[in-house]
């Protein structure tokens, strides 16, 4: 055969991998084929959902089993050199790898992304394919490590368990940049990762390495609640065993080498601070403060004053949401981040889980109410005179039959996908979280007959509920299924299994939006959670909108840059938050509301003002990261024609694939849910009916109809008669199930083929294998004629 004829494999099995092997690489821990590194993003309509293409790069090249360095992506030979290169490029962006290649089998072309070589590309034959060493030198050069002691720092491997876990290639990324950081000699250093990433085993690998490499010695883990001291001890840093140690108020060991601790546990009062005070200013060689926009940037913050007593120490910080305020800024204190993974990253590659948006407006929060003269509440308390809008509710106006309608619709959305999905609802306050428990134990009652913690308010201030935290984020405790809860649950929280998540608090600060989206994110494959839904009632979701809410971290403000601009609101006190939204009446910022005793912001409460809803929509998370509202049909048309421009493109990819599978998969991974797709049209129709008729107008058939069709040409006749049989048989099968469950040859050992003969005798009735073949194409081409 033709090298030009070759396969875009067999050109790698013979020509590339040969190459890079002769230059050196080991086939077994340097050189991985065919890797994939993203898992294909999860698109979301209706209650269906589908994986698009994973990203899969044809080679990458390892220097000591734990770094990449060159990526290689091969093309069949009848294309040029560089065919792969712009493909390459990208693949080498999001690996954080310097050195790109492509190769039809001819030669290589290089791409050097270091800006250190004289040119930029240049085409290399197949012999001249550098060395592991040539590389790793360019490698270290372009990174500035240049003793043997730093190199020796980033060549140290992964904690490897035996289980063949490996870290994600972000989470690479992240770990080998803090670790060439802190080589390079830097001492504050920011990571910035989405929540649901894995930023606890992403920190536990930089330590590992740090401590076997002999570069760190002593290690302080800082995190600020203590059950995320206890998972971390309990789960990720567990092979650190008993070298790690967890500090308590008792009298400090310092014989350890690993400590995690809950900062509260060592600052404080003065006794409580003399804790920490026991080790000496540079006993630790590496800090590491999990979440560290929750208070270690402010420069009067507990942490900060742990920080500066041990500032010898390199400092590390982890956090999916920087404090970025004119008083605050995480960023200021550690620096720009050396790696940052965003949600929009995460759902991209199908790590994090996409949500879909119920958007549900409430008459009275959109149009207001106004009290009759001289109204008094439910307690008897004269209701001040003004409008009163979303502003205001739950915060000074409780009207009772609101909080009723939006239990009613979380129970209706509920029970029509899922009764048991694990629910989060946010609410303004300990008080709003208690009336909403109670209205929608309510609305359930059958539920918390089967059991009373169906639905729990998990607040700060009560222990029963705390205590039911931990089973609410158990993915195999099936109860509580609903928590109601202002600011307990925000953050800390690995809720894998939460598929609801409701907004009924007034959210400006973008940080705490961030979090309480954050509690949806995870995918847990295993009981099915693979996207979650956000039911949005005081227009939160307006954020999405906002460049900040996935744009890069800036800094807004630092000391002595004139004038502060005015940050988002900050949470407010009694767990209520910043305002947000518009319309007359209401005082931004707590400033004007009328008082009630001592001195406290009043609070109305009234039971007979009816509500109703106004307005409800659906959006979807899209593929740029914005919210859309479209219909399915909408979606189909505009992913299906970036393909297909022309109808006879479509037809021509159809009818010349060897199995029509291949294109459904296509179809699939470009995120054409032909399901929901059916659903909508409504009608017995396979995958080409429904494009056919959905994104070109042509006008759909049954797969009965074209079945029925078939027959009626009558074209068996020319075929045996046990061949006539097994087309019939293949045709009403097709009637029934569908173009793909015929495609593949393995049906003849099912019903009802298994009981007209074994399948190599009704294969043999075509006169073997090829025959058979053909005529299947020609009932395929007969049924698409």
């Amino acid at each position: 055969m033709h090298k030009r004829e070759l396969s875009e494999r067999d050109i790698c099995t013979k020509f590339i991998t040969p190459a890079i092997v002769s230059a050196g690489w080991d086939l077994h821990s340097q050189i991985r084929e065919e890797l994939s590194f993203t898992k294909g993003r999860i698109i979301v309509r209706g209650k269906l959902h589908t994986r698009g293409k994973q990203k899969r790069a044809d080679y990458v090249l390892y220097y000591k089993s734990n770094i990449p360095i060159a990526v290689i992506e091969a093309k069949e030979n009848n294309l040029s050199v560089g065919a792969g290169m712009q493909q390459a490029l990208d693949y080498a962006e999001t690996l954080d790898v310097p050195f790109v290649f492509s190769s039809n089998g001819d030669a290589f072309l290089m791409h050097d992304r270091t800006g250190l070589a004289d040119k930029v590309e240049q085409e290399l034959s197949l012999e001249s394919f550098p060395s592991p060493e040539e590389l790793w030198g360019r490698y270290c050069k372009w990174k500035g490590v240049s003793t043997p002691e730093a190199k020796n720092t980033i060549e140290m491997p992964y904690y490897d368990d035996g289980t063949g876990r490996a870290p994600r290639y972000y989470q690479v990324n992240a770990v080998n940049r803090a670790i060439e950081s802190v080589a390079s000699g830097a001492n504050r250093i920011l990571l910035v990762m989405a929540t649901g990433t894995g930023k606890t085993y992403t920190a536990f690998q930089i330590i590992w390495r740090l401590w076997k490499s002999g570069t760190k010695k002593r290690i302080l883990f800082l995190a600020d609640r203590n059950i995320l001291v206890d998972q971390t001890k309990n789960n990720d840093f567990k092979p650190f065993g008993a070298a790690m140690t967890k500090i308590s108020k008792r009298q400090i060991d310092k014989s350890y080498e690993i400590y995690l601790s809950l900062y509260q546990a060592v600052t404080g009062n003065d006794e409580e601070k003399n804790i920490y005070k026991q080790f000496s200013p540079d006993f630790f060689d590496l800090i590491v403060i999990d979440e560290c926009h929750r208070g270690s940037a402010a420069e009067d913050s507990a942490w900060r004053e742990i920080l500066e007593y041990f500032s010898s120490a390199t400092h590390i910080g982890l956090t999916a949401t920087p404090k970025e305020t004119k008083d605050v800024s995480s960023i200021t204190y550690f620096g720009d981040p050396v790696y940052s993974y965003t949600l929009k990253q995460g759902i991209e590659d199908g790590f994090l889980a996409p949500y879909k948006v119920i958007r549900i407006d409430i008459d009275k929060d959109l149009q207001g109410w106004r009290p009759s003269s001289g109204q008094v509440d439910k307690r008897g308390q004269v209701i001040e005179d003004r409008i009163y809008n979303q502003r205001d509710m739950d915060r000074t106006l409780v009207l009772e039959k609101r909080t009723e309608l939006v239990a009613k619709k979380i129970t209706e959305f509920l029970e029509a996908t899922d009764p048991y999905a694990k629910t989060i609802v946010f609410c303004d306050d300990i008080d709003h979280a208690e009336r909403m428990r109670q209205a929608l134990v309510n609305l359930n009652p059958d539920r918390v007959k089967e059991n009373r913690k169906y639905v729990m308010r998990i607040t700060g201030d009560e222990q029963e509920g705390k205590a039911e935290l931990d089973n609410f984020i158990n993915p195999e405790e099936r109860y509580p299924v609903i928590a109601t809860t202002s600011k307990l649950m925000t953050t800390g929280v690995d809720a894998q299994t939460c598929k609801l998540v409701v907004l009924d608090q007034h959210i400006k600060s973008m940080t705490e939006f961030k979090q309480m989206i954050g509690r949806g994110t995870r995918i847990n494959e295993d009981y099915g959670k693979y996207w979650f839904t956000i039911m949005d009632f005081k227009k939160a979701t307006e954020l999405f909108a906002d460049e900040a809410f996935d744009g890069p971290p800036i800094v807004i403000y630092k000391p002595g840059s004139g004038d502060p601009p005015t940050p988002p609101d900050e949470p407010g006190e009694n767990g209520g938050a910043g305002f947000i939204g518009g319309g007359t009446g209401g005082h931004a910022g707590g400033e004007g509301f009328s008082l009630g005793p001592e001195g406290k912001r009043a609070k109305y409460y009234i039971g007979d003002v009816e509500v109703q809803v106004v307005a409800e929509r659906v959006q979807y998370y899209g593929p740029e990261g914005k919210l859309i509202t479209e219909s399915l049909k909408d979606y189909t048309r505009k992913t299906v024609r970036k393909d297909y421009s022309t109808l006879d493109e479509f037809l021509k990819r159809w009818t010349s694939a060897e199995r029509k599978a291949a294109v459904i998969k296509e179809l699939k991974e470009h995120g054409v849910l032909l399901e929901a797709l059916a659903q909508e049209v409504s009608k017995e129709c396979d995958a080409f009916d429904l494009i056919c008729h959905v994104v070109f107008d042509q006008p759909a058939l049954t797969r009965r109809e074209r079945a029925d069709l078939v027959k009626k040409r009558n074209y068996f006749t020319k075929y045996g008669e046990q061949a006539c049989k097994v087309l019939e048989a293949l045709l009403e099968k097709y009637a029934d199930t569908g173009i793909e469950n015929i495609d593949d040859i393995k049906i003849l050992t099912l019903d009802p083929f298994s009981k007209m003969g074994t399948a190599s005798e009704l294969v043999s009735a075509f006169g073997g294998k090829p025959g058979y073949i053909a005529a299947l194409h020609e009932l395929e081409n007969q049924l698409y004629a």
